[in-house]
């Protein structure tokens, strides 16, 4: 599941990179949780969990069902 996440990653790094940030894969729990970590301006951004929940989120759970839940570190 690990490769998949990454896989979907990529196809959002682009949209985080032209606003200067990026983001790394933390952790994958056994009950679906990603845990992800916003860098670059998007790690300091105010509007970073709107990112989180209504972008990376919704396009990771398209890509990889399993997921439950993504949360930032």
């Amino acid at each position: 599941m690990r490769d998949r996440i990454e896989k979907a990653l990529d196809k959002v790094r682009p949209m985080l990179a032209a606003d200067g940030g990026d983001v790394e894969l933390i952790d994958v729990t056994a009950d679906g949780v990603v845990k992800l970590k916003l860098k670059g301006s998007c790690g300091c951004c105010p509007m970073s969990s709107m990112t989180l929940k209504n972008g990376i989120e919704k396009i990771l759970k398209q890509e990889v069902p399993e997921i439950k839940e993504v949360v930032a570190l």
